[in-house]
């Protein structure tokens, strides 16, 4: 609303265009946001818009910049925990358990306070600390009954965080319950269960293609080759013929001279090669 009109309309496009390309082709998607932000770098939403080309595509200093002057401009702490995120993309995983008990945190609504308890989870894996990530993701939403859009993700983290103590049984259990609430398919937790079980998956197409191609092979007449081998014996045929020729021409009488065999000596083939 702060933009002239045809300008606003051209910001308008750029940002739809990072929208929709922002999971499929982020570079892309990052290409369109910066042209957004030289358009309008002072409209809040083209900065977050930016923030988050630049964190899809692990250019997490250009994203934390972004969200901090989002932050600025609009006065929210919404983007307090992917900003913590960032911190631990840029290697500070002790700068992203500080931002977790800031009191920004408190600012947060349910959802951005798991979000933000995934991240400091995260960042003491990173740290070389297993069982305080699981600690961390303790708590009462990790069982609540009600299945909310962090549900699945909620408990695939601290499946995940149970195994990398092996404590094996327990992660089973979790990613059986994180494979139920996942009914939008954004976690792999069926597949991470599956595995576990011990189940393993055979793509049937294609041993229907190595059946088939078997019993092609059996069909086919014994003693027939391929046409690849039918031209090594044609010619194999050839440079007989052309020895038996060369045989004939030698003179190996007693008298033949030993030294004419010397006259025309071996030449060895060219060994030009290109490395790949």
């Amino acid at each position: 609303m702060s933009l002239p009109k045809t300008l606003a309309d051209d910001v308008a496009r750029n940002l739809v265009m990072v929208a929709q390309l922002l999971d499929e082709d982020p570079e892309a998607a990052y290409e369109y946001s910066r042209i957004a932000l030289r358009l309008a770098s002072r409209v809040a939403a083209v900065r977050e818009a930016a923030g988050f080309a630049s964190y899809a595509t692990a250019r997490y200093g250009e994203a934390l910049a972004e969200f901090r002057a989002t932050k600025r401009m609009t006065g929210s702490v919404d983007l307090w925990p992917v900003m913590a995120d960032c911190e631990r993309g840029m290697g500070r995983p002790e700068r992203a358990l500080a931002m977790a008990g800031a009191p920004e945190v408190q600012k947060l609504d349910k959802a951005g306070q798991v979000e933000m308890r995934l991240v400091a989870a995260g960042a003491r894996q990173d740290m070389g600390q297993p069982e305080a990530a699981v600690v961390t993701l303790q708590g009462p939403e990790l069982a609540a009954n009600g299945m909310n859009p962090w549900t699945a993700r909620l408990r695939y983290a601290y499946a995940d965080a149970l195994l990398a103590v092996d404590r094996k049984a327990e992660a089973r259990d979790w990613f059986a319950k994180a494979a139920e609430a996942d009914q939008s398919g954004s976690t792999d937790a069926s597949d991470r269960l599956a595995e576990l079980d011990g189940v393993e998956f055979v793509d049937a197409l294609g041993e229907e293609h190595a059946e088939s191609h078997d019993a092609a092979e059996s069909a086919a007449p014994a003693g027939a080759g391929s046409a690849d081998d039918d031209d090594d014996d044609d010619d194999d045929d050839d440079e007989d013929v052309v020895i038996a020729e060369a045989e004939a021409e030698v003179d190996i009488t007693d008298e033949a001279d030993p030294a004419s065999f010397l006259d025309s000596p071996f030449k060895e083939p060219g060994t030009g090669s290109t490395k790949a």
